[in-house]
């Protein structure tokens, strides 16, 4: 984006309790605070919550919370996993509601997200939110390695992800669906039953928005060679990797696994196989989009992804990030 990082103080009392102070003013300013909701979650939330404060309270004009990765987004519903099946519950919280709550209470004024887990999240925001996706930073990467489009066959690793996988796929020069079919009998626990599609002899694409313990992708995974794949890839946006995640991917079913930079990926978690994209141009350009009332749709149906900067106003635009 050409600008340099708002100043921000941020630190921990002795009892855990967490300090914000903005080192220069935003009074009449757009603010864009960029944090994603990662683990640990409850701190990088409470931080976001509080910067957002900070922020109103320093008469910044518009708060802009600009989320790439947006944790309690699975509690979306009430729902019970039992035999298999999903099942409705009640006496469970819809977090990911809450959640919305608290930033829309701080004070934001919008927020922008990427790649949330479902659709219904953005309507829990009584804000404007906009939401991008990472696949054309996956789809870009993947254009370069100049695989055969007879042979990719893009894969969901299990029936929620369907629509995902065929827009997923449409971008891939129509290239043809497979579905793994799962039963899930507790949270983060994840049993493969079946492969709705062909994959004999096909370079197998793995398409989900995120990756947690990596039970779901890997025993998918698994399948997939069984029933013939020649190579196996998995894409993500979101790289959670709670343990053993990092055992999983690593194990030699992957040729590779491709994520973004959504969530920080420590050094401890990398491995051969992984590559990691960056997400930084699509949220900046987005940034600007928001920023000078253009339309951020555009952005996406467009081939050409290009955007007119108003150069004049880089005196009205603070971003700002956790030190």
């Amino acid at each position: 984006m050409g600008l340099e990082l708002g100043k921000i103080n941020i630190k921990r009392f002795a009892d855990g309790e967490i300090y914000v102070q903005l080192q220069e003013s935003v009074r009449g300013c757009d603010v864009y605070l960029v944090q994603p909701t990662c683990p640990p979650a409850n701190e990088n939330l409470m931080e976001l919550l509080i910067m957002i404060d900070a922020c109103r309270r320093a008469s910044a004009k518009n708060i802009t919370a600009v989320i790439p990765y947006f944790g309690y987004a699975r509690a979306d519903r009430k729902v019970k996993i039992a035999r298999g099946e999903i099942q409705t519950q009640g006496r469970e919280s819809i977090a990911a509601k809450l959640v919305a709550n608290l930033i829309t209470e701080a004070g934001a004024n919008r927020v922008l997200a990427c790649d949330l887990h479902s659709g219904q999240s953005m309507g829990y925001f009584d804000i404007p939110v906009d939401h991008v996706y990472g696949q054309p930073v996956v789809l870009d990467y993947l254009a370069s390695k100049r695989v055969c489009s007879d042979d990719l066959v893009v894969v969901s690793p299990d029936v929620g992800g369907v629509a995902r996988a065929r827009a997923f796929a449409k971008k891939l020069s129509d290239a043809p669906l497979a579905i793994v079919d799962k039963r899930r009998h507790g949270h983060n626990v994840a049993e493969v039953m079946n492969l709705i599609g062909d994959v004999k002899g096909k370079v197998a694409v793995m398409v989900d928005d995120m990756i947690d313990t990596a039970g779901t992708i890997s025993k998918g995974a698994a399948l997939l060679h069984q029933e013939g794949a020649r190579e196996v890839y998995a894409c993500t946006t979101h790289a959670v990797f709670s343990p053993p995640a990092i055992e999983r991917l690593s194990s030699g079913l992957f040729q590779e696994v491709i994520i973004t930079n959504t969530i920080p990926v420590l050094e401890k978690n990398y491995f051969p196989q992984l590559t990691v994209l960056s997400v930084a141009n699509l949220l900046g350009e987005t940034i600007w989009r928001v920023h000078d009332d253009c339309s951020v749709s555009n952005h996406f149906a467009t081939s050409n992804n290009v955007m007119i900067v108003i150069r004049s106003r880089f005196n009205t635009l603070y971003y700002l990030v956790q030190d």
